[in-house]
């Protein structure tokens, strides 16, 4: 179990992701007001519904152009980076029940078996607000109004309501101090439309009282935190948050002595990092390093394993196969594509990331005006079928939730970012897992007596929570799965081998349309822009090319734990928006190549889109949703809803545009240079410091 740090001082608190943003709120918020005065009429910034504040109210959402006073403004805001507002602390709004009745029972039923002495639950949620200055009593009156129940007011209070005792503890979790969560971005982003711009980031933790006959000890409070947070992005709150600061400074930039220690020093790495390198790797890295004549950096190493993974490479599809000491003509890879014959109507198949089939002509509702808000009609498009599908096995057998809800995310990016751009429609779903095991219920067949690896969830566990997972990250983004399959299987075999899906299987598949002048992507070209859009950085699914890429169970716990991401479906969803949004804009399509951010995180999605040309990346571009990440962090955690793209330099301000509209994060991160490299910078590193990575791409296709 991790606890949360508890600083003392509230003053330099960090607002939410950078003051920069809040600055630029602001602004456009006063020129939107001075617009509509101008203008005659009312335009409101849309706001959603949700489920922690169950009074925000849904207003249509209007037109103003983007003057380029508020165009100064904003990129005057950006370029701050990372400057932060004072804060006055946090303030705590408790609010009964946390849990419903039913929720409540099935937590207290699974902590039970852990811990005998348990005998009751009692829930409430807390949230956290962050303020930069103090609210009027008007302002708190808003406030309470869009935390409370709309039915039940007097359930919020300035004070816990749960009571404390020698057999009645309480245990808190929530969101670290350095990840914000999606919940956090949308709180803010209503309170501020509803006038309250002091507030600057808004957390909901988890409030429990357990109750129980002679008191827990430590070790079952623990056991019990351990069960009901995500270690990953959550932590033990010991005590109400002062402040969302984090003390946590991030690592620099190292050089691994390759040159010193040989090939022992790279095992040790290997280890110590988790880059899952076989002896065939080991030997060649060594001597690619020796021949260049200097020590590679942890962020080249990290980088590396990634990008040549079997996972991102697909070696062994590729490799030759050998039968009875003959070479065979074809690989597996060659083998699978020859069933794609000539004359068929296959439009996309064996490269991008979906296949597509011929369609033809179809009616459907376009934009009148595509690119900005307006009313649909009906137009005639040349669309052809496109299909997705692939499995998320690795994440969904160490944390089921997380890992089904990005398997099915993954896929859905995978769906838009074909080609330059495409249009989804629907998805499907599928698990296979081990022996159940269900008490009082046990399936004919199934052995009592199976072991399973301790750092995989079990069978069970993986059946529910990935389907809970895939649905609500479906859910959350507005996609409708419309069929799927469940398959559970484990058996001893006569010869006494045993049989079963230990590592599962969570298949994730869709389909959709893409126009047909839009099914390839266009080559680089020397000073294209590389854009990245999509939600901010953080520390999560670090390593997952790697971890994908070997037996699982075979390494520590820990990095497989860090290497499964976390999903935000509402982020995943304006990203749709934008890429829609251009794709609807025809002929005019400002993206000229587009990848999702999958396995590597921006160590491979950048260099997909620079390669063979090579290009120039500036590190600090990259917009972070956690200020403490390391350089390595930042290039190589595969944080979700991404995606980056190759533009003209004259079209940068069209998705600029339509970021600005769809709430989505935006910046362009580098240039493509003709240098045949990929080379990274750090303008925030010491003058005269190498950069973090500096490597020919065909060392690191």
């Amino acid at each position: 179990m991790q606890t949360c740090p508890i600083v003392a001082h509230a003053p330099g608190a960090t607002a939410l992701r950078t003051g920069a943003r809040i600055c630029r709120k602001k602004e456009v918020g006063r020129v939107r007001r001075q617009a509509r005065a101008t203008a005659g009429r009312v335009l409101v910034p849309h706001l959603r519904e949700s489920a922690f504040l169950p009074n925000a109210i849904r207003l249509s959402r209007g037109t103003s152009a983007v003057n380029s006073r508020v165009q100064t403004v904003v990129r005057a805001a950006l370029a701050e980076g990372s400057r932060t507002e004072a804060a006055l602390g946090v303030e705590q709004w408790y609010r009964t029940p946390g849990l419903g009745q039913t929720a409540e029972q099935t937590v207290l039923k699974k902590a039970q078996k852990v811990i005998p002495g348990l005998t009751g639950i009692v829930t409430e949620q807390c949230f956290n607000v962050a303020l930069s200055a103090e609210l009027s009593d008007k302002e708190k009156d808003t406030l309470k109004w869009l935390l409370q129940e709309t039915f039940e007011p007097e359930k919020l209070t300035r004070g816990t309501q749960l009571r404390a005792s020698q057999t009645a503890q309480v245990v808190e979790v929530g969101p670290r101090m350095n990840f914000s969560t999606a919940l956090s971005a949308n709180a803010v982003s209503i309170c501020q439309t509803c006038g309250l711009d002091q507030v600057t980031r808004l957390e909901r933790s988890r409030r429990f009282l357990l109750q129980s006959e002679e008191g827990l000890s430590e070790e079952q409070l623990k056991q019990f935190a351990a069960m009901v947070h995500d270690r990953m992005t959550e932590c033990v709150y010991v005590s109400p948050l002062s402040t969302f600061k984090s003390d946590r400074v991030p690592e620099g930039v190292t050089f691994i002595p390759v040159l010193e220690g040989g090939r022992d020093v790279l095992v040790e790495m290997n280890d110590e990092m988790g880059l899952a390198f076989d002896d065939w790797d080991l030997d060649y890295y060594t001597k690619m390093f020796q021949d260049m004549g200097r020590n590679p950096t942890n962020v080249e190493l990290f980088d590396i394993a990634q990008s040549n993974s079997e996972h991102s490479r697909h070696w062994f599809f590729k490799a030759n196969l050998v039968l009875d000491g003959e070479k065979l003509p074809h690989n597996l890879f060659e083998l699978v594509g020859q069933t794609l014959t000539p004359g068929n109507n296959s439009v996309i198949a064996f490269k991008d990331n979906s296949s597509a089939l011929r369609g033809g002509p179809a009616t459907v509702l376009w934009p009148a005006e595509p690119g900005y808000p307006g009313p649909m009609e009906p137009k005639t498009r040349d669309l052809d079928v496109l299909f997705t599908a692939e499995t998320h096995n690795f994440p969904c057998a160490v944390a089921p939730l997380p890992g089904a809800e990005t398997g099915a995310g993954g896929r859905m990016r995978d769906t838009h970012a074909t080609g330059r751009g495409s249009l989804m429609v629907a998805g499907t779903a599928g698990y296979c897992v081990g022996n159940l095991g269900l008490e009082g219920d046990v399936i004919p067949g199934e052995d009592p007596d199976f072991v399973y690896p301790k750092n995989l969830a079990p069978p069970t566990q993986i059946l529910i929570d990935s389907s809970n997972g895939a649905s609500d990250y479906g859910n959350k983004f507005g996609e409708p799965l419309i069929q799927g399959y469940c398959r559970t299987f484990g058996a001893r075999l006569p010869n006494g081998e045993r049989r079963e899906w230990l590592k599962p299987i969570m298949f994730s598949a869709g389909f959709g349309a893409i126009d047909h002048t839009m099914l390839e992507k266009y080559p680089g070209e020397i000073g294209m822009q590389v854009v990245k859009i999509g939600g901010p950085a953080y520390r999560i699914g670090m390593g997952g090319g790697a971890a994908s890429s070997v037996p699982s169970g075979t390494r520590n716990v820990e990095l497989d734990f860090n290497a499964v991401q976390r999903g935000d479906g509402e982020m995943c969803q304006k990203l749709y928006r934008v890429v829609k949004s251009c794709v609807e804009m025809g002929d005019a399509n400002p993206i000229l190549s587009i990848h999702d951010q999958g396995a590597g995180g921006n160590c491979n999605v950048l260099k997909e889109l620079i390669d063979p040309l090579g290009g120039t990346i500036d590190i600090r571009a990259v917009k972070v949703g956690d200020e403490t990440m390391s350089v390595l962090d930042i290039w190589g955690a595969e944080y979700q809803e991404n995606d980056a793209m190759l533009v003209k330099p004259e079209s940068v301000p069209i998705i600029a545009r339509i970021c600005e509209r769809e709430r989505l994060p935006f910046s362009v991160v580098g240039e493509i240079t003709g240098s045949g490299r990929v080379t990274l910078y750090d303008r925030l590193a010491p003058e005269g410091s190498p950069p973090p990575e500096d490597l020919e791409l065909e060392k690191v296709p």
